[in-house]
């Protein structure tokens, strides 16, 4: 099964930032940030994708990966 892939840790990496910058950046509580890392969303509403773009100074495409689910 295959589900949809925030890159926040690798975009993190890729810029040096930790969560607490991104947070207080984009004005998004650790906690909701912190299931958005983990991938545990089942919707992601426009204005973060936007907010998160704007951030990172990327397009929508970068944020996100399709991947498959390992088998339990």
């Amino acid at each position: 099964m295959k589900y949809l892939h925030l890159r926040l840790e690798e975009l993190l990496e890729e810029h040096n930032y930790t969560k607490k910058k991104v947070c207080s950046a984009i004005d998004i509580e650790r906690t909701n940030f912190n299931r958005y890392y983990r991938d545990e969303f089942q919707r992601i509403d426009a204005n973060l994708i936007l907010k998160l773009c704007e951030f990172f100074d990327c397009e929508p495409g970068e944020l996100f990966e399709i991947r498959e689910k390992p088998e339990d």
